[in-house]
């Protein structure tokens, strides 16, 4: 686990200069926007519209993987898909400036999508569909799939390895989370031969911006190859019966563009498993960066695993349950 910070170097002269070094004139002014696996600037330029500069964490993801990204990006919004792709200048998409490795967005604002709205969820359900027929087409060659090894036994197995976990609830962590994750692959056993596809990766609230217009869809920092239901699952929420309506909402869109396989409705407790066991790994591996102990001041403490090892419990009654259903 490297104890460098990663984005030590990464002055607000050397964003600009970066940005600068694409052919752009930067006013001088530069805000920082929400994310922290990567860096995320807007910057305002002269005579132009401000554009939105993103640096990646270094040694995360190969070049070919983020070129990838990229061009499923732009291969979505070739077909008129509301995905903010990168801005591609003199013939590339990906520029390095300093040591760190960039690309510059175009900026589209927007506000978070109503999911309790059943109009707003048919509407995502549309655009969804889309992204899926088109990342129907092809598959990722570099980009990881999203399985129970990748997402769960193995930032568990660095939770542990690492010493993250209190001594005295080592051995209730690694019980319940050897637990739920048998309990994932029998999920992904009980689904059968599920079709994967390129996804969005990360479909949740804070990755779709809507405007008049509508919603358009932002991040695919986490585009992976898996089951259509990992960007599904992420607007439901509530209870069985809550669920059961929204998914309804989402499926009368998303049919309209993309076939739907009733078999992965059992995957959607597996997935949200998965997700919870991938976040807290995440936030591990991440610990040495200085803006995460500071932005997640809960985590690695006493209370944190306790509540984390409770829900992982909790998670492992709902996969036992029978999966939601859905109206034809």
């Amino acid at each position: 686990m490297s104890r460098l910070p990663p984005y030590e170097n990464l002055t607000p002269d050397r964003i600009l200069d970066a940005v600068e070094s694409c052919g752009y004139r930067c006013d001088g002014r530069l805000l920082a926007l929400n994310s922290f696996e990567n860096r995320v600037y807007l910057v305002y330029l002269e005579e132009q519209p401000a554009v939105v500069a993103k640096f990646y964490r270094p040694d995360r993801w190969p070049d070919a993987a983020i070129l990838e990204e990229h061009e499923f990006a732009l291969e979505l919004a070739e077909r008129e898909i509301p995905v903010v792709a990168p801005l591609v200048i003199a013939g590339r998409t990906l520029n390095e400036h300093a040591g760190y490795r960039f690309a510059l967005y175009p900026r589209r604002p927007g506000r978070s999508p109503e999911l309790e709205n059943r109009d707003t969820l048919t509407w995502l359900g549309r655009f969804i569909g889309r992204i899926h027929a088109v990342g129907a087409l092809k598959p990722f060659v570099h980009r990881p799939l999203l399985d129970a090894e990748s997402f769960g036994k193995e930032p568990s197995r660095f939770v542990l390895e690492n010493d993250f976990v209190p001594p005295d609830l080592r051995d209730a962590y690694h019980s319940v989370v050897d637990d739920v994750l048998e309990r994932v692959v029998r999920s992904y056993q009980r689904a059968g031969p599920v079709k994967t596809i390129r996804l969005h990766g990360d479909c949740h609230a804070g990755n779709i911006l809507w405007n008049e217009e509508g919603p358009h869809f932002v991040d695919l920092d986490d585009a992976r190859t898996g089951p259509a239901m990992q960007d599904v699952w992420m607007c439901l929420s509530g209870d069985r019966r809550a669920m059961e309506a929204q998914l309804a909402a989402v499926m009368a869109g998303y049919r309209e563009f993309c076939d739907f396989d009733p078999a992965e409705l059992v995957l959607i407790e597996a997935l949200r498993t998965l997700r919870m066991v991938h976040y807290a790994g995440w936030l591990a591996r991440r610990w040495s960066d200085p803006a995460f102990p500071a932005n997640f001041p809960f985590f690695n403490t006493q209370r944190y695993w306790q509540d984390h090892i409770l829900s992982l419990r909790e998670q492992a009654a709902l996969l036992d349950e029978p999966p939601l259903e859905l109206a034809v």
